[in-house]
C-alpha cells in the first residue's frame, strides 16, 4: 500500500488511517482504543494513544459512528470515467444501494495513479463505511496490498485484499467472450480475429483470454491480436488494417464502440458487413441496435451483477458470523443481429437463426428476438 498521507501535503489534517499506520494496527483498533472499548491490550492501547498524540489527531463524526456501530453506509471505489461499462456498473450499484436503505459514498480514482486505489479505500474507511465495493477495472501495477476491517465486494478481478469477508461479482467476461467467438465459429467461420481493449484493463484481458480459449478448444488458428483503446476511433484505425487482409472473415471486438469504428473502416474499404466480414461486439450499448448493420453483441448484465453483489455484501455486513451467500453464475445474453453471417461462399441458411454450435455455447436462455433490438429477425436472450 502506498505510504504517507496527503500525498505530499504536510499541512493536511491527520486521519485515523495515519494513526493506524504509525501505531502498526488497523483502523478498527484505533477506533476501539479512542472510544475506550474493551478487549484491547495495554500495549496496543498505549501505542495508539501515543501515535494519536504525536500526530495531533482528533476524532471526527464518522470515526465515532464507526466505533459505536454500523453507519448504514457503503463505499464505492470506481475509476473516474464516462466509459459505458464502468459508468453503467456504478449506476447499477447506486440503484441497488438506494433500495437497501444504505447511504452511498463514492470515491473516484484516476487512471495512471498507482496509489489511487489504496488512497480511495483509506478515504472510505476514514468515513466509517460498513462495507466497500471495489469497481476498479485497471491494473495500475502499483504495490497495492489492502487491509480492510469491513466486508469487501470486488467487481471483476480483485487486487490483494485482506478483509473479514471478500466477495466477487461480475467476473464472467471470459465466458461471454468464448460464447461470442463460438457463435462466429458456429456459423462457419474458420477462425476469428480479435480487436482487443487496452491490456491494463482486467476486462480486456478476460475477453482476450476467452476468445483465445474458444479458438484453442476447437483447434483453430489463433490470429494476431489487433489493439484498441475502447474508442470508436481506435476501432476504425484497427479496421483499416484488418480490411487489407482478405483472410479476415470474422472479428470479435472487446467492446461495441470499437466494433462500430471497425465496421465503418471495413465498409469504406469495400468489405461488406456481414457479407464479407462478420463483426461481434461486447456490452450492447443503446446505439448498437440502430447502427448499420445492427450489431451482434454480448449484453453485459450490469443491473443483475449489482443486485446480486450488493445483496451478498449487505448480508455479510449484517450477519458477520454467518457464511457468505453463494454466488450464481453470470447470465450470458448473446444478442444476434445483422452484423454476423456465414463466411463468403458458405450457405446463408443459418443467418438469422441459432446455429448448433452457437446454441450449445449460449445455452437455453437464447430465444427468438422481437422489436428494434433485433431488426434482422435474429436471436436474443431475455433480459
Amino acid at each position: 500500500m502506498a505510504q504517507g498521507t496527503g500525498r505530499g501535503r504536510s499541512t493536511a489534517a491527520p486521519r485515523s488511517v495515519d494513526v493506524a499506520r504509525l501505531a502498526g494496527v488497523s483502523q478498527k483498533t484505533v477506533s476501539r482504543v479512542l472510544n475506550d472499548e474493551p478487549y484491547v491490550s495495554e500495549d496496543v492501547r498505549r501505542r495508539v494513544l501515543d501515535a494519536a498524540e504525536r500526530l495531533g489527531y482528533r476524532r471526527n463524526d464518522a470515526a465515532r459512528a464507526l466505533a459505536s456501530g454500523r453507519t448504514r453506509s457503503i463505499g464505492v471505489v470506481t475509476l473516474g470515467t464516462a466509459l459505458y461499462g464502468p459508468a453503467s456498473l456504478l449506476m447499477g450499484v447506486e440503484r441497488v444501494v438506494r433500495d437497501t436503505g444504505y447511504a452511498l459514498r463514492v470515491v473516484n480514482t484516476v487512471e495512471g495513479d498507482p496509489a489511487g486505489l489504496s488512497g480511495a479505500v483509506d478515504s472510505l474507511l476514514d468515513q466509517g463505511v460498513d462495507g466497500i465495493v471495489i469497481s476498479e477495472p485497471i491494473d495500475e501495477q502499483g504495490d497495492v496490498s489492502l487491509r480492510v476491517d469491513v466486508p469487501v465486494l470486488v467487481m471483476g478481478a480483485p487486487p490483494p485484499v485482506t478483509a473479514p469477508t471478500v466477495l466477487t461479482a461480475g467476473n464472467g467476461a471470459d465466458l461471454m467472450a468464448r460464447i461470442a467467438t463460438g457463435h462466429l465459429l458456429g456459423i462457419g467461420h474458420v477462425t476469428v480475429h480479435h480487436l482487443a481493449g487496452p491490456q491494463r484493463w482486467y476486462a480486456a484481458r478476460d475477453r482476450l483470454e476467452g476468445w483465445r480459449a474458444a479458438l484453442t478448444a476447437e483447434g483453430r488458428e489463433v490470429p494476431p491480436v489487433a489493439g484498441g483503446d475502447w474508442s470508436a476511433a481506435s476501432g476504425y484505425a484497427a479496421g483499416r488494417e484488418l480490411a487489407a487482409d482478405d483472410r479476415v472473415t470474422a472479428v470479435f471486438s472487446a467492446n461495441d464502440d470499437m466494433a462500430i469504428g471497425l465496421v465503418r473502416a471495413l465498409s469504406e474499404a469495400g468489405r461488406r458487413v456481414p457479407e464479407d466480414v462478420s463483426v461481434v461486439g461486447f456490452d450492447d450499448i443503446p446505439v448498437a441496435a440502430y447502427v448499420t448493420p445492427p450489431l451482434t453483441t454480448v449484453r453485459q448484465p450490469f443491473d443483475a451483477v449489482a443486485q446480486e453483489g450488493l445483496k451478498r455484501l449487505v448480508h455479510a455486513i449484517e450477519n458477520p458470523a454467518a457464511d457468505p451467500l453463494p454466488a450464481s453464475g453470470p447470465p450470458v445474453d448473446l444478442i444476434v443481429r445483422a452484423s454476423t453471417a456465414p463466411p463468403p461462399g458458405r450457405s446463408t441458411s443459418a443467418h438469422g437463426r441459432r446455429s448448433p454450435a452457437a446454441g450449445a455455447a449460449s445455452g437455453p436462455a437464447t430465444t427468438p428476438a422481437t422489436g428494434p433490438a433485433s431488426a434482422n429477425g435474429g436471436v436474443t436472450a431475455p433480459n
